[in-house]
């Protein structure tokens, strides 16, 4: 289908130019912050009001041009894909990027994979043509838009498919897959023309794991389950306490505050701000960290990702989430080792299954993360250790009682929006 093409083509472009954009921001960030350390003290500083003044604009456009950009937007593409939410494509594409491009420019621990998948889901709107027969056309489009926009951002068709299946699913048709799909082939062809066709984690082919090593990766499926249900409900409490509603004397002392806290951050640790992705590379790499840094890291990045998505940039946290998965993985590798003689158990693997598995314990997306991390690592050797490792964490998420985290965002959005329309009901 031509129009499905198309929508691919654009969002892989789209993806790209953020891609790029959001590589150029953080390498002047790091140069500036390299420059300003020889002032001492007051490059600090600088740092903090440079930090500062980026936090206010980029949630300031959010909020003057499209609040719904605000975070991930894959909660609003839900609510727009059952019908409770309209898509301004124009504003929140242009919003979404730009304040994307400065927050986590600016070192804020988000994402740049929800925002693609939302902008995805605007250039899918926006090519929606006018004489679209009804909703359920339009949706198609905007699905397979934000499919596209997965794949793009992850080097991964197969994901961004996937992500429609199971996180979209029972809001297209079935027609829409094979929409999705083509949108998906032709968006990674757009992101392997221009930035390479590598894996976006360069690993050897690791060898299959060992059967006695299964009781460890359920272990880590638990585990992740666990720390998950801890993400999620401190991410919910930080957007209902640091959200639009606070007052503002409230919400700028918190930018102040969260401004020095990611300038001191970055002028002692400067891996552990942005994304994480390249965190996550390096140590994938080979060069693993100390047992005992190892939950430091991981608390720091836990509390870098909840304040700075509390501040309302516009910012995913699907790369937070693999980044705190793979150092759950990494811990419980190198612990094996000296707990059990003999384990022989390669933390590096262990870190690539956390990430799937930890993924799953936050979004409850098992299939999705099982692909996403093979394709983002190109080794298929590990899908029993990761099918084991992601339903144990589904499992202990769901004993848990909690709720998805995009599904329990969107029920908070949908709640405020039945208080403000008495006589409409939120959907699940």
């Amino acid at each position: 289908m031509p129009r499905a093409v198309w929508v691919g083509l654009c969002a892989g472009v789209v993806a790209v130019a953020f891609h790029l954009a959001l590589d150029f921001a953080e390498s002047a960030r790091e140069a500036f912050s390299a420059a300003a350390k020889a002032y001492g003290p007051a490059g600090l500083l600088a740092i903090g009001a440079l930090t500062l003044i980026a936090v206010v604009a980029a949630v300031w456009l959010v909020r003057r041009f499209s609040p719904e950009a605000a975070g991930s937007g894959i909660p609003h593409l839900k609510a727009v894909l059952q019908g409770d939410r309209e898509l301004r494509a124009f504003p929140l594409l242009v919003v979404k990027f730009v304040s994307g491009v400065i927050g986590i420019g600016a070192g804020l621990a988000l994402g740049r994979e929800g925002p693609t998948v939302q902008m995805g889901a605007a250039v899918g709107k926006g090519l929606t043509p006018l004489s679209a027969a009804d909703d359920d056309e339009r949706r198609l489009f905007i699905a397979a838009g934000a499919a596209a926009g997965l794949s793009a951002a992850f080097n991964a068709p197969l994901s961004g498919l996937v992500f429609v299946l199971e996180e979209l699913q029972g809001r297209t048709a079935s027609s829409g897959f094979f929409v999705a799909a083509i949108a998906c082939l032709t968006a990674d062809m757009v992101c392997r023309v221009t930035l390479g066709q590598f894996p976006v984690f360069r690993l050897p082919l690791m060898a299959t794991p060992a059967l006695s090593l299964l009781p460890l990766f359920l272990l880590l499926g638990v585990l992740c389950g666990v720390l998950g249900v801890l993400f999620n409900q401190c991410l919910l409490y930080s957007s209902r306490v640091l959200g639009g509603r606070s007052r503002p004397a409230v919400t700028f002392l918190w930018w102040m505050v969260w401004a020095a806290v990611t300038a001191y951050v970055g002028w002692q640790a400067p891996e552990v701000l942005g994304s994480g992705q390249r965190f996550v590379g390096v140590v994938l790499d080979g060069n693993t960290l100390a047992l005992g840094a190892i939950p430091a890291y991981f608390l720091l990045r836990f509390a870098l990702t909840i304040g700075s998505y509390g501040t309302g940039v516009a910012g995913g946290i699907f790369s937070p989430i693999l980044v705190l998965g793979a150092l759950s993985g990494l811990g419980l590798g190198d612990a094996a080792n000296i707990w059990f003689t003999g384990a022989d158990a390669d933390p590096r693997v262990f870190a690539v299954v956390g990430m799937a598995a930890y993924f799953t314990g936050v979004v409850r997306a098992p299939l999705t993360g099982i692909v996403l991390i093979i394709e983002m690592t190109g080794n298929y050797g590990l899908v029993l250790p990761l099918f084991a490792a992601c339903f144990a964490a589904l499992m202990t998420a769901d004993a848990l009682h909690d709720l998805p985290i995009y599904e329990a965002l969107l029920e908070r959005d949908l709640a405020q929006t039945v208080r403000r329309r008495p006589g409409r009901r939120a959907s699940k």
